[in-house]
């Protein structure tokens, strides 16, 4: 049985520089939040074209998770419980999206090594 993820901003962008530690993941439906794309439409922008970007990003097979009200509060909560480790609230609301979805938050954060439900894959 394959194991479904939740791809946080930098294994996209890992995987769309052509990764190999990110091969495995290349053919999965990207299942991330609308802020992950905001954040990698971003990151392409600041290295390439408008019309570069448009393409990267319609060609990615991506599901997106919608953030409740209990996610956002719970993200908020989770970002304070673990201040110290300086994690973004885009990083926060994807992994307790992560985990109320059943799926593996893929990061290569290093914030979140220690933690559950995280695959942790380095450059």
């Amino acid at each position: 049985m394959s194991e479904d993820y939740f791809f946080d901003t930098y294994a996209i962008i890992e995987i769309i520089k052509g990764n190999p530690n990110y091969e495995f993941f290349k053919d999965n439906v990207i299942v991330t939040g609308a802020m992950n794309i905001a954040e990698v439409y971003y990151a392409l922008l600041l290295e390439n074209t408008e019309e570069f970007a448009d393409l990267i990003i319609k060609k990615l097979n991506v599901q997106i998770i919608e953030i409740s009200q209990d996610i956002s509060i719970n993200a908020a909560k989770f970002r304070y419980k673990h201040k110290k480790l300086f994690l973004s609230y885009v990083d926060c609301i994807g992994y307790i999206l992560a985990k109320e979805n059943n799926l593996i938050f893929l990061t290569g954060d290093e914030g979140f090594k220690n933690m559950d439900n995280v695959k942790l894959i380095k450059k």
